[in-house]
């Protein structure tokens, strides 16, 4: 006679916890020591012109939280002049900049290209690939990012010329008669740049995940990271085009003397914020997505659950990405479009909640009733849930057009955007990398101080952003340089600016647990967490071909067997090698990795093709930034440039070796 219900889940959950306990006994035993046996080898030369997904996303990962540092500093310096009123801590001018360049670098320098690293790291891993579409279109989109956050830096040794008209670089502010110094030109040739990195980095990703997958990975068995990162890839190679044409008009505004957004000679500025927030607000998209498919990795993983309700999170989120294309004007309610357009742009913003809700509602159901570990990356995770929320409550609030009206322009939006950013996208980065850092460098993060870093940053963001909401109702306004005593802004900007040191400080904990656990922390072995997806199933750090032999998929969860919590742990093999020697993937106990002839043997030596090195992207990514950067420093630098870049993708064309993936 089975046993009850009850009894059955009980038993089952017990042996969930040994399960998890076996788990960490087994990587607590693996010596620090010890060489990682695929770890990636080759001096500065191999980094520059390697064309690995997996370096590449290495090279994406280290830049991008450089400058995710260098916009934490911007924010410092912007907090400290609002700690006490009449301050004058840094210059009215220079605190433009600073506003402004912490959005530019935080949304385009930092977060963007963080969740890049996962997709070129993670994603062919996760679909059974051995490389993306186009791996030297990828370095190329690495390295043009790269030149571009150069470039759109350099203005700091220049005046400093930094862009100083915030991140949606309102007109007519932006004409030369308003702005005539080099600050508005950095901002319009920067974002050029960096909009053409994410362009050809979104097509490749839409072409790797459909074209690329293992056979018998169906889209309903793509694990949902993957599903994100394809509807990210849609958003990002269309939103960025409509940015680019805004800012090519802009250019030529400034740069040529044509009058697309004066108001004096016909133009329309109105047409320059309809055209920003057609891609702005896809671009809160852009960076969310990504998160709320990493999210539904960890959390499954960490609560020994499938992920409650797989379908439901996949047509949620492909309608999140198609409703973000209509609620771009709830940021214009101020402008005077009228009863119709605020009615319809209000309906739509109350929509989009709705697939954002199931979302929500499907993590907790996936934490109901699971075998809870609370990780460094699962305490990230689940306290996502509740910063996020609250940031999705205040935006609903913003879609009422009528209340919209006081709010806009006010420090509750700051707060609401800030719930949302940080709250959401950095706290959901910070669950993933904790969660795949042993994947990418083969070695556990340090938990003890996952944790500081964990109530630090928690403590610190509450404190930073909600008061916001009471200085914005009490009608402190936004990108405002000081406040004069006596309005009742004191105590909460004080009290924001201790938040956001606390912030830092747990910043500063995390970036040296980083450093030192990528170069000493103990050897994690394949799969310490004990993860159901196909990147779990090889050595940590990878090979450089990924897979000796592509998979064959069988399984939403191909790593786990049966279901944790339903099941009773019998291996089906629902993933297998594609062998005539099958060989069941399976058991979430980690064992130390043991080398083997075969381990040690590279893609040649095995007969797999891979492509070689090359040269070309990073020289065709200096041509590409400089002819547009040319246009700010010196025009004879497009001439040149542009006979250049002809060259290059000629020899990029026809270059030995690439004749095929």
């Amino acid at each position: 006679m089975p046993p009850p219900p009850a009894d059955r889940n009980a038993r089952t959950f017990d042996a969930a916890h040994r399960d998890a306990k076996r788990i960490m006994a087994a990587t607590q035993t693996l010596a620090a020591p010890v060489p990682a046996i695929h770890a990636p080898q080759g001096g500065i030369k191999s980094w520059i012109m390697t064309v690995d997904h997996k370096k590449i996303g290495i090279l994406y990962f280290w830049t991008s939280f450089f400058f995710f540092l260098v916009g934490g500093l911007e924010a410092l310096m912007v907090r400290t002049q609002l700690i006490v009123p009449d301050n004058n801590f840094i210059s009215a001018d220079f605190y433009n900049q600073m506003f402004s360049m912490h959005a530019v670098t935080m949304v385009f320098l930092a977060l963007m290209p963080l969740t890049a690293a996962f997709f070129n790291f993670i994603i062919p891993l996760q679909i059974g690939a051995r490389d993306v579409a186009f791996p030297r279109l990828n370095a190329l989109s690495f390295w043009i990012y790269f030149f571009g956050g150069i470039f759109i830096n350099i203005g700091f040794l220049l005046g400093p010329s930094l862009p100083n008209v915030g991140w949606f670089a309102y007109a007519n502010l932006t004409r030369p008669e308003f702005s005539p110094g080099l600050n508005v030109d950095f901002y319009v040739t920067g974002l050029q740049i960096l909009g053409l990195s994410s362009i050809i980095s979104a097509i490749n990703f839409i072409v790797t995940i459909l074209n690329l997958r293992a056979p018998g990975m169906r889209l309903m068995r793509m694990p949902i990271f993957t599903w994100m990162t394809l509807i990210t890839g849609v958003l990002l190679a269309t939103a960025m085009a409509v940015i680019t044409i805004a800012l090519t008009q802009l250019m030529f505004d400034r740069f040529f003397g044509t009058v697309v957004y004066d108001t004096t000679a016909g133009g329309d500025p109105v047409l320059w914020q309809h055209l920003f927030w057609m891609f702005g607000h896809p671009e809160v998209y852009i960076l969310i997505l990504p998160v709320f498919g990493m999210v539904s990795e960890v959390i499954p993983t960490f609560s020994r659950k499938p992920l409650f309700g797989y379908n439901v999170m996949v047509f949620s989120g492909i309608l999140i990405g198609w409703l973000g294309w209509g609620v771009w004007s709830h940021h214009m309610f101020a402008v005077g479009l009228g009863p119709i357009a605020d009615s319809f742009f209000s309906i739509s913003t109350m929509l989009i909640a709705i697939p954002t809700g199931i979302k929500i509602f499907n993590w907790l159901a996936t934490l109901w009733g699971g075998s809870i570990r609370f990780t460094a990356s699962m305490m990230f995770a689940t306290f996502f849930l509740v910063t996020f929320t609250i940031g999705g409550i205040s935006g609903i609030m913003h879609a009422s057009a009528p209340a919209d009206l006081q709010q806009t322009d006010t420090y509750f939006v700051v707060a609401h955007l800030h719930y949302v950013f940080f709250g959401g996208t950095v706290m959901g980065l910070w669950a993933a990398i904790y969660f795949w850092f042993p994947k990418l460098f083969g070695r556990l993060m340090n938990e003890t101080l996952g944790h500081i870093h964990f109530w630090f940053t928690f403590i610190g963001m509450n404190l930073t952003f909600f008061p916001m909401h009471f200085l914005g109702l009490h009608g402190m306004p936004r990108r405002t340089f000081t406040y004069q005593a006596g309005l009742g802004f004191e105590q909460w900007n004080m009290v924001s600016t201790i938040g956001s040191y606390l912030i830092a400080v747990g910043t500063l904990i995390f970036a040296w647990n980083l450093v030192t656990s990528a170069r000493r922390g103990r050897i994690s072995g394949p799969n310490p967490w004990g993860a159901s997806t196909l990147e779990w199933s090889i050595p940590s750090p990878p090979a450089e071909y990924n897979f000796r032999h592509i998979p064959v998929v069988r399984s939403r969860m191909p790593l786990w067997e049966t279901d944790p919590v339903l099941g009773e742990g019998v291996p089906h093999g629902a993933a297998a090698e594609d062998t005539a020697d099958v060989e069941l993937f399976g058991s979430p106990v980690v064992e130390a990795e043991l080398p083997d002839e075969e381990s040690q043997m590279s893609a040649h030596d095995l007969g797999i093709h891979l492509p070689p090195p090359s040269i070309l992207p990073i020289l065709l990514a200096f041509a590409l930034s400089a002819f547009f950067g040319g246009f700010v420093l010196y025009w004879g630098i497009p001439v040149v440039a542009g006979l250049g870049i002809a060259v290059l993708i000629y020899a990029f064309a026809f270059e030995p070796g690439h004749s095929g993936h």
